[in-house]
């Protein structure tokens, strides 16, 4: 099921980029320099398809450094709570092995041999026999 749903929705993208890429085939010039427009000294000439990729690629990773960077606190607390959590279990295996070396080890008694749940063998309630 996995596999179908991915190629639902690589392949129509795939389509979509290529046609694209195709429609925007004609090469442009960025330039970096913004006190020298004439003779740029930092200037890169590529397709507009992909220098416009190349932007939604560098968007993206931007995007998940600065989403990476703002839930720092929540691992951070999560990581706190993770150890805390270890050291109550520690704590509390401690604690039940004391409880369990302390306690005396309770004495059944035997059970009466002729008697069954309702007295005597072989009776019921009423003391019908069986």
């Amino acid at each position: 099921m996995r596999k179908f749903l991915t190629a639902l929705i690589v392949i129509p993208l795939a389509l979509v980029l290529v046609t694209f890429a195709v429609a925007n085939r004609h090469f442009v010039t960025v330039s970096f320099d913004p006190f020298m427009a004439a003779d740029p000294a930092l200037s890169v000439t590529l397709p507009l398809f992909l220098l416009l990729i190349l932007v939604a690629a560098v968007g993206v990773v931007a995007g998940g450094f600065a989403v990476w960077f703002g839930q720092r606190h929540w691992r951070r607390a999560a990581r706190r709570h993770e150890a805390d959590a270890r050291a109550a279990q520690v704590e509390l295996a401690g604690h039940r092995a004391q409880t369990a070396a302390a306690r005396p080890e309770t004495q059944r008694l035997p059970v009466p041999s002729g008697v069954g749940l309702y007295g005597p063998i072989g009776r019921d309630k009423q003391r019908a026999t069986l």
